[in-house]
């Protein structure tokens, strides 16, 4: 399960949380994030950042670098 997590600055989406555990920011040239995308896609759950299951996950997804 990932969890969208936001920057506190610009209270945007800035990456996701793995687990509760492992932060994976969204930056096109890390792994953990290209597997991320991949998972979700392919119909891992997506939570926003106050963890409610986003219906939309792949739209959102696709919205993404």
């Amino acid at each position: 399960m990932y969890k969208l997590f936001k920057d506190f600055i610009t209270n945007q989406n800035a990456g996701v949380i793995l687990d509760g555990k492992t932060s994976i920011p969204f930056d096109p040239d890390n792994t953990d994030y290209q597997t991320f995308k991949k998972e979700v896609l392919a119909g891992a759950e997506l939570q926003d950042a106050d963890g409610n299951v986003m219906t939309d996950a792949s739209a959102y997804i696709g919205t993404l670098p």
